[in-house]
């Protein structure tokens, strides 16, 4: 096993205050590691960035279509979404087309990371709900599949036909069988593979989303019953939605939206918890896995906000790069007291 590699640096001054490790693993379409930074060969949880992962059973199964989805509904099904009205009002409109309501959730109350939202919920007279969880659209679409399919309400349970279908596609795409799952924080199943296991799925989409193919997977599991297309079919759209709707997939002030929006529709990019990245990048038929070893979500940012820059795909001088790439850090008095730099 390869041990981790300097990913992150934070200097305060002239000082090298603290060091990011991890691990990064890049793929073609062909499933082939092109690139690796640490070990590719690391299991991990990806945790919410894989959420793109989640869902293709959404559309697969034809839930999507019958239930008459958008690209709206599409983009927060793979969100980790800050609470904010343009996600929370849209989810309840969700909900409600579907006759369910925030009881029928199993994610958990959340308090909104929105501050106009948290202003809300903090001097109003509600407590936060389960809409409010960064986790409420790709809780929807289980909703939606779970329906579509006549199962029961205990959608997130690891032996319910819904995440039975969520492991299905993921051990799928990524090549691999899942040695094992852990409770996310929004109570489903987070199912383990390498870490380039991850940038090989991603890469999936991004050969699905440049020409209607997925770099040799034709269906899989779901694909396999509703004609060979698709799975790669599904892929295309996901990243589509995502592009299309930055905003939905996180919020203002986000890495993944502000990102996504300086690369103009170009590239999908999904954080999840404890410092993971990933990134399809159609144009280049290749896909991103990262993990920051302490699970640093300020190193993660800078790693894949460098790895963008280092493939021509987000421009070293965009504002936004500057937000997360060598950005300075500042104190309670506004000063500039040093840096996060790429170590990459």
């Amino acid at each position: 096993m390869t041990a981790p590699v300097a990913l992150a640096e934070v200097w305060r001054g002239e000082f090298l205050e603290c060091l990011h490790l991890g691990h990064v693993a890049i793929a073609s379409a062909s499933g082939e590691i092109t690139q690796a930074w640490g070990d590719p060969d690391q299991v991990i949880l990806a945790r919410s960035s894989i959420k793109m992962i989640q869902a293709l059973p959404l559309i697969e199964s034809g839930a999507a279509d019958a239930a008459g989805l958008t690209s709206e509904h599409l983009a927060l099904a793979s969100a980790s979404h800050n609470g904010a009205h343009i996600h929370t009002d849209r989810v309840n409109a969700w909900l409600a087309a579907m006759g369910k309501t925030d009881d029928d959730f199993r994610c958990g109350p959340q308090r909104p990371a929105d501050p106009q939202a948290m202003k809300e919920v903090i001097c109003g007279p509600n407590e936060p709900c389960q809409v409010h969880n960064n986790c409420s659209g790709k809780h929807a679409g289980f909703l939606t599949l779970a329906r579509h399919l006549g199962a029961g309400p205990e959608y997130v349970d690891p032996d319910h036909p819904v995440q039975k279908a969520a492991l299905a596609a993921f051990e799928d795409v990524t090549g691999e069988t899942s040695p094992g799952y852990g409770i996310d924080g929004c109570s489903a199943p987070n199912f383990a593979s390498t870490l380039g296991g991850v940038a090989r799925a991603m890469a999936k989409f991004a050969a699905a989303a440049h020409d209607g193919t997925d770099g040799g997977t034709n269906g899989g599991t779901n694909g396999g019953t509703n004609g060979g297309n698709a799975r790669p079919r599904a892929m295309s759209r996901l990243v589509s939605a995502m592009t299309a709707h930055p905003e939905l997939v996180a919020g203002e002030g986000r890495a993944c939206t502000q990102l996504m929006r300086a690369m103009g529709g170009r590239v999908a990019i999904k954080t999840g918890a404890e410092g993971v990245f990933t990134a399809i990048v159609p144009e280049l038929q290749i896909g991103i896995a990262l993990k920051v070893s302490d699970g640093a979500t300020r190193a993660s940012e800078c790693a894949i906000a460098a790895l963008l820059v280092r493939l021509g795909v987000l421009g070293a001088d965009h504002p936004t790069t500057k937000m997360f790439l060598n950005a300075p850090i500042t104190n309670r008095r506004g000063l500039n007291v040093g840096q996060i730099r790429s170590a990459i």
